[in-house]
């Protein structure tokens, strides 16, 4: 996992199952679920047939409120909520992509890399439920 900005997991479950687990884990972990959006449906109304792929939307107030509160942090909102994304590959698994929080952290400044590290640790726990 050094050295890389998105990291790739494969799941032990089906799609929806996947995604399933992961907003309970979210959720249980006291994560908001504001959105889980359906990229493979948004396509297919402009024509375009794509296997399954969900992103799900997860935003702990907690951390986003640390990165909000003062106005250096707030840059960082363009980061969120935090995303997951579930998808389907060729090979007939499903796989989960989410952005490696500690290597975005790393370089700035305490607050926000703190606040970072935090939640990728916690993100990273979240999706264990389902690549364990």
């Amino acid at each position: 996992m050094k050295n890389q900005m998105v990291i790739e997991l494969a799941s032990r479950f089906d799609f929806e199952k996947t995604i399933d687990k992961v907003v309970s884990e979210a959720e249980r972990r006291e994560w908001k679920v504001p959105a889980v959006h359906d990229l493979q449906q948004s396509l297919a109304k402009s024509g375009k047939t794509v296997k399954p792929v969900k992103v799900i939307e997860i935003c702990k107030p907690v951390y986003s409120g640390q990165m909000l509160e003062l106005n250096h942090e707030r840059i960082m909102s363009v980061m969120m909520p935090c995303r997951i994304s579930v998808y389907e590959k060729d090979d007939g698994k499903t796989y989960i992509a989410l952005l490696n929080g500690g290597e975005l952290a790393s370089g700035q400044p305490g607050k926000i890399a703190q606040v970072m590290n935090e939640a990728a640790n916690e993100t990273f726990e979240i999706v264990k439920v389902v690549t364990a």
